[in-house]
């Protein structure tokens, strides 16, 4: 599937040798036809990012079934804990938490997309403590992105601490009882010194971020290590075209610039007084020289590693679903 095209897009020669079930809108819809939706209209408001055209159709049609799936998986991943457990004739500690990566470029909506799940698996009796940390709190503090002349690469794989992130999903996955991650403020463009979330003993934890499907790098010998996504039990690509992406940025700028750039603590204050035509210029700007260039060569190349995919439209609803067959 090209960033543009649909079904039999290039790389993909005939949906018979396709590794993957492709379902459009309204058969993945009609999936959620005997599920319950436990999200209210005003909980979806709070939920939705700006710029998101999140609303109680596209939660009932896309998410409620996702959220369904992924419950079976969690399930299925309890039955298999148990039966291991058996089979080695050893009481284990209690089961690890099951990991769902969330991957997708800046803008394309993904942050919503975690939040919805996490409000919605959290509903689900059999797992109710579902913990979301984001990858931004592993993003290496300014002053240090300044010092490894990275600050213009923000958001590229080598402007974060990986061996953090790694021990963090290896702690979650090692069950451990606590574990921390660093936070991050979108105020201050920048890691709040001291500041850290706990994730106390979840039943599932969904890690989101630009970077979560990067393949493991390939050291100078030959070798490759582990990647965070070896430590999945399931992962989400949220896609849409490049196209549509870079003007949802441009109009999301456009929207901060009405709206957190006039905060004077902001780090983007200086663009709060940037006329229309400015801040579409210097949103075009940032787009074609950072978050244009990441996505083409770091967070798209990912697509294909996910076990779905969301395809959205240009009115970021989502056109159809793509699962990896099991």
């Amino acid at each position: 599937m090209s960033s543009h095209g649909g079904p039999g897009a290039a790389d993909e020669p005939t949906r018979e040798s396709s590794p993957y079930i492709e379902l459009d809108r309204s058969a993945w819809a009609a999936l959620a036809n005997e599920v319950e939706n436990p999200l209210s209209a005003e909980e979806i408001r709070q939920l939705r990012g700006l710029g998101d055209q999140l609303d109680l159709d596209e939660v009932q049609q896309i998410y409620l079934p996702l959220s369904r799936l992924l419950s079976l998986y969690v399930e299925a991943a309890g039955g298999l804990y148990r039966q291991q457990e058996e089979f080695l004739h050893q009481v284990q500690p209690t089961r690890t938490p099951f990991v769902i990566g969330l991957a997708g470029s800046v803008a394309v909506g993904k942050s919503t997309t975690a939040r919805v799940l996490q409000q919605m698996l959290a509903h689900w009796p059999e797992h109710p403590n579902v913990a979301l940390v984001t990858t931004d709190g592993f993003l290496y503090p300014n002053a240090e992105l300044e010092r490894r002349g990275l600050l213009q690469r923000k958001g590229f794989p080598e402007s974060y601490d990986r061996r953090a992130l790694m021990r963090f999903v290896v702690d979650i996955k090692s069950g451990k009882d606590e574990v921390e991650a660093p936070v991050y403020s979108h105020l201050t463009y920048d890691v709040i010194p001291g500041e850290k979330i706990v994730v106390k003993r979840p039943d599932i934890v969904i890690i989101e971020g630009l970077n979560v499907l990067q393949p493991a790098r390939v050291r100078e010998d030959g070798r490759s290590g582990l990647t965070l996504s070896d430590f999945f039990d399931f992962s989400v690509y949220v896609d849409a075209g490049t196209s549509h992406i870079k003007d949802w940025y441009v109009e999301r700028f456009q929207r901060l610039r009405e709206t957190a750039f006039r905060d004077p603590g902001s780090y983007f204050a200086k663009y709060g007084a940037l006329s229309r035509d400015e801040a579409i210029a210097e949103a075009t700007r940032i787009w074609n020289t950072i978050n244009g260039p990441n996505l083409s060569q770091n967070v798209l190349p990912t697509r294909s590693r996910a076990t779905l995919v969301l395809r959205k439209d240009r009115d970021h609803s989502v056109r159809y679903v793509r699962l990896r067959k099991l």
